[in-house]
């Protein structure tokens, strides 16, 4: 039998008795009077002497004595003690000489067995009260230190207020930050109409004068009433050191408000987003990409909250969210299939607007559909829950979208603010980021109105920064009050801007996050679904996510000799070959299946049936849709890799040789090469980060047969 087996288990014979327990009251009394009687029975009938007896329990009165006195016990149990070992011994001595088994015996032994019990237990209940009597002289003597150190911060800061602002205080409370990194004083406004503003606006001189630690303040908010002023003092500057996102994966809510980082006093911040929109600013080194994963990770922790991600920069800030997945990294013990951090990811122009397409016609839809439930919970916020989510649509660098002249991210723009302005009460929210806080990214009134939850990443820089705009009505921010990457400054409408600083947040926690949720992701309520159609559920397709799959190189595969990343042609293969290409292929398809069978994305019945051809589905290459087959663009890079010689080219070299000129994109022109190899125009040689696209002319002949 191996050493981990379970042993079985025995039936029990009877009660277990505990040797090691110590004696109460009715059992040392017993123990002493069956003890005395023993003793005496046995010397009365072998003609012991009586004098042993007394010997011994002065024996054991000294002992008990001796013992009781190094461990300070009170001198009545001292004495009670001792009483027991000389009244028990003398019994004794007398049963000897006189008989034992007389009723005169046994009534004055049962008597002295109930007085020592009652002795004993009266000893007992001494002792307790005079241990709680210790514990709470010394916590008295605690508080009085205690209270004689709040008294000195009360009124040092009495006259440091009266000193700087010219106010005279009452403080009525000193509360000690259980962080130990500060405390907060309860004050109250002298008559006269002062407010709690006076000392805010004063809090940059209000710290220097208590010669607060650099990255410390003092702080002045609102108290329980408007003569009231609560004053946060911080000690400890814990912006200055880098904490990584707490270890507690568990359960959030929309509703119960998101932690998005800590204040200066090491107390979460939460975000509360039903109603709200939210703004996130940060130069880049600021840690704004951190801060979005933050921002996912709280997400993906909700039940009742799904995470849409539109990135136009290669999808960054979501492809850690969905890789895990795609690259089969994270496997359950279960073997059950394990869902995205985030339930869709746009990364290109085509997928965005296709996204935001739907979360206009999913907010619309739920307006009509869900009356009878708004009805009947009186409201007119759809009730979210598990059953029906809310979806968060975070957008990075999305306020540089709203601001921009191109022509296409005004159209994103039109849609993002549709979604904001129509959504609110059907619960589709955004979170936006932008890299400072300047008036192009703030001039849109929509912004300024909806997105009420703001943060501003500064990491010590200065340019692009104004806080003033960010924050408006906050005094006394300074940029360099947060130099360090991830602090900042960040409000809420139930929390004043003030400083905090995000968690830092590493690739492994992000897959263990993955992980964790994955069953706690809730799942599209069908009537939004049905709003949805095809473009979302078939947002994991293959020919929707090849751009992703471009992003998993292994190690040996970094980039082409054109100096571009490495290809991974093999993802836009030809959805209906009966064959995957690759691996890569035939993980995607599994996991989409999986997808399928689990979480009920399926087509969408009434989507057309008419299949996209390869060329056209590979990188989302819509363009070639609206016939610009025989495009300029198309024409121009068929001459670049006619041009390239026997040597070939890759997508990367002509799609960077195009930008300036037609803006096309390496995905484009990955569509464009794929199309040619299947016509023939182009022949594919080599493979992994060899592989190189050769017009065909210039192909090598295969070598004549013998």
């Amino acid at each position: 039998m191996s050493s981990t087996a379970t042993a079985k288990k025995q039936p029990s014979s009877g009660p277990v008795l505990d040797w090691a327990a110590g004696h109460g009251p009715v059992t040392g009394a017993l123990s002493a009077t069956t003890g005395a009687f023993a003793v005496a029975t046995t010397g009365a009938a072998t003609a012991m002497p009586p004098g042993w007896a007394l010997a011994v329990g002065a024996a054991g009165a000294l002992g008990h004595t001796v013992v009781g006195l190094r461990v300070r016990n009170a001198g009545r149990t001292l004495a009670t003690r001792a009483a027991s070992w000389l009244v028990g011994a003398g019994w004794t001595t007398w049963a000897m000489t006189h008989g034992p088994l007389t009723w005169a015996a046994l009534g004055s032994l049962a008597t002295i067995g109930v007085g020592i019990g009652a002795a004993a237990r009266s000893s007992t209940l001494f002792e307790e009260a005079r241990e709680e009597e210790a514990l709470a002289a010394e916590q008295r003597q605690i508080a009085r230190e205690l209270s004689a150190e709040r008294r000195a911060i009360a009124a040092e800061w009495v006259e440091r207020i009266q000193r700087v602002c010219s106010l005279t205080v009452r403080v009525l409370g000193v509360e000690m930050w259980e962080t130990g990194a500060g405390y907060s004083i309860d004050a109250e406004l002298p008559p006269g109409g002062a407010t709690w503003n006076k000392i805010a606006a004063e809090s940059p001189r209000l710290s220097a004068d208590a010669r607060l630690p650099h990255g410390c303040t003092a702080t002045a908010s609102p108290g329980i009433h408007q003569g009231r002023v609560i004053i946060d003092v911080t000690t400890v500057n814990v912006l200055e050191e880098e904490r990584t996102y707490p270890a507690d994966y568990s359960v959030l809510s929309l509703h119960t408000g998101i932690p998005w980082g800590y204040r200066t006093n090491a107390e979460h911040i939460l975000a509360y987003l039903r109603e709200q929109c939210a703004l996130v600013v940060g130069p880049t080194g600021s840690g704004k990409t951190n801060m979005v994963h933050a921002i996912l990770a709280g997400f993906a922790r909700a039940d009742d909250i799904l995470t849409w991600v539109i990135d136009l920069n290669a999808g960054s800030a979501g492809l850690p969210w969905v890789l895990p997945v795609l690259n089969r990294e994270i496997v359950r013990e279960d073997g059950k299939t394990v869902r995205p951090g985030i339930d869709w990811l746009a990364g290109t122009f085509d997928e965005a607007m296709a996204m935001l397409d739907t979360a206009v016609r999913v907010a619309k839809h739920r307006k009509t559909n869900y009356q009878a439930l708004l009805a009947k919970a009186n409201t007119d916020l759809l009730p979210i829950s598990p059953r029906i989510p809310q979806i968060m649509l975070v957008i990075d660098e999305g306020a540089e979208i709203l601001a921009s002249p191109d022509r296409q991210m005004r159209k994103l723009a039109e849609k993002i603010l549709e979604v904001i302005r129509i959504a609110r009460a059907m619960g589709l929210r955004t979170v936006l980021t932008a890299l400072g806080a300047t008036g192009s990214v703030l001039g849109n009134l929509m912004i300024r109105r909806e997105a009420k939850v703001r943060v501003a990443l500064t990491g010590g820089e200065t340019e692009g920064m104004d806080l003033g705009k960010m924050f408006p009505g906050s005094r006394g921010l300074r940029v360099d009050q947060a130099p360090f990457k991830g602090a900042g400054f960040m409000g809420t409408p139930e929390s004043p801007a003030a400083l905090f600083k995000a968690w830092r947040i590493l690739p492994n926690q992000i897959r263990d996050i993955i992980a964790a949720t994955s069953d706690r992701h809730p799942v599209l309520d069908d009537a939004s679904v049905k709003a949805a159609g095809a473009a979302y559920t078939r947002r994991w397709d293959s020919e929707r996510t090849a751009w992703m799959r471009e992003q998993i190189v292994s190690d040996d595969e970094q980039t082409d000799t054109s100096g571009g990343e490495a290809l991974r042609l093999s993802a836009f293969r030809n959805p209906q070959s009966a064959e995957p290409e690759t691996a890569e292929d035939e993980m995607l398809a599994r996991f989409r299946a999986e997808i399928d069978a689990e979480f009920a994305t399926a087509p969408d019945p009434h989507a057309p049936t008419e299949q996209v051809p390869p060329a056209v589905s590979g990188g989302l290459n819509l363009s070639a849709l609206r016939g610009e087959q025989d495009s300029p663009a198309q024409q121009a890079a068929l001459a670049l890799l006619l041009a390239a010689g026997t040597e070939g080219t890759g997508a990367s070299a002509i799609a960077r040789a195009l930008a300036d000129e037609y803006g096309t994109t390496r995905q484009t022109v990955v569509g464009w090469l794929k199309t040619w190899v299947s016509d023939g125009t182009a022949v594919r040689v080599g493979e992994g980060t060899k592989a190189r696209y050769v017009h065909h002319h210039n192909a090598p002949q295969p070598p004549p047969e013998q």
